[in-house]
């Protein structure tokens, strides 16, 4: 296997080839990871992941969002509110997405990266602004240290697309995106109240009705040596909020009062965390959420995020209504969607690095 590496990064010079993680895990040969997914300095290392925290994941109900009397939603927005502040991350229970949907979307999903491999190359771009995008690692021609990672990402509004294959990937996704996308905008309008703005301002500020809906899958196989590779490091989200969903098998860790959280995959559950344009809009009220993922030798994980974003031609900045000259003065510049996605996409993923770059 000493050969993977060097052939890897010699088709990822090429614009349409590279070595997927699922192709690589599939050779007889391998037993160890090639030196290019190695981490001198392992991630994990640098706070302990801790499995019986006590400070318990918030978690919102959708339903008493929604539909519930006016003191439910009251209490929930609050919850809402203080989980955006607190964690920058919440479980969201009884939302409007069925269990069926959710298995059928991870089902597709897995049929997708199953495809024969020159299927998917079909789909392999380095243009960020391509709508349908296959490839690996995070950006694999510029990544120092490879993610042991495979991804499909897919605009899906506010124009429709999707792969050709497999057959009903197409009909499942579009209904998957029109529900989570819907589910999105009710939380931003719970959001929107718990800072103490209208309850469609998100939605009208950022230009909802063709803000930027992408589906991010990620598929993460077993690694022969878990603890030198990472699936993805300790990064923030761009956009707003992303919606997510595991398939049973977890890897997910957030960082929160400095320790690095499990977030066990739970059925039915979809896991909701702040990006970063909310982080820009609240003015660093709500911080959006480190996390990472982690990989392990025994299955197969999945992860799906649906990414709630503004339009791409929405300069994102401060909410006026939350600024004081005095007491609250503007923390961070204005940037359009479009920029900040280019931005990201020249920078090695890692921390809060391009967000930083907005901070006044």
């Amino acid at each position: 296997m000493a050969s993977t590496a060097p052939e890897f990064i010699q088709q990822c010079n090429n614009k349409t080839s590279f070595i997927s993680v699922k192709a690589l895990t599939e050779s007889p040969e391998l037993n160890s990871i090639p030196p290019s997914y190695t981490f001198t300095t392992n991630p994990r290392d640098e706070i302990e992941a801790d499995p019986d925290d006590d400070d318990p994941i918030p978690i919102i109900d959708y339903s008493l969002l929604v539909n519930g009397t006016p003191h439910q939603r009251s209490k929930t927005i609050h919850d809402l509110g203080k989980a955006c502040e607190q964690w920058g991350f919440f479980m969201l229970i009884n939302h409007s997405v069925s269990k069926i949907l959710m298995e059928k979307m991870v089902d597709e999903v897995f049929a997708f990266f199953n495809l024969k491999e020159e299927e998917k190359q079909g789909y392999a771009s380095k243009d960020f602004m391509d709508p349908i995008r296959y490839g690996t690692s995070f950006n694999a021609s510029m990544d120092k240290v490879l993610f042991w990672r495979d991804f499909l990402k897919i605009v899906v509004h506010p124009e429709f697309h999707s792969p050709d294959k497999p057959v009903g990937f197409r009909d499942t996704s579009s209904e998957y995106c029109r529900r989570t996308w819907k589910v999105g905008r009710e939380l931003l309008k719970g959001i929107s109240e718990s800072l103490g703005l209208e309850s469609n301002y998100i939605d009208r500020t950022m230009d909802l009705d063709s803000g930027w809906q992408m589906i991010a899958a990620n598929l993460y196989p077993p690694c022969p040596q878990p603890e030198l590779a990472m699936g993805m490091p300790p990064h923030s989200d761009h956009g707003l909020l992303t919606l997510l969903m595991q398939n049973g098998v977890s890897g997910l860790q957030v960082l929160h009062s400095g320790k690095w959280i499990n977030v066990n995959s739970t059925p039915n559950c979809l896991l909701g965390l702040v990006s970063d344009h909310l982080e820009v809009m609240s003015n660093g009220k709500y911080k959006s959420v480190l996390h990472r993922a982690v990989v392990s030798n025994k299955a197969t994980r999945m992860s799906l995020a649906i990414v709630t974003a503004p339009s791409l031609d929405t300069a994102v900045e401060p909410a006026k209504e939350l600024l004081d000259n005095q007491s609250n003065p503007a923390a961070y510049v204005g940037m359009k969607q479009r920029d900040y996605m280019q931005l990201q996409r020249s920078n090695h993923l890692y921390g809060k690095s391009v967000l930083d770059k907005l901070k006044i």
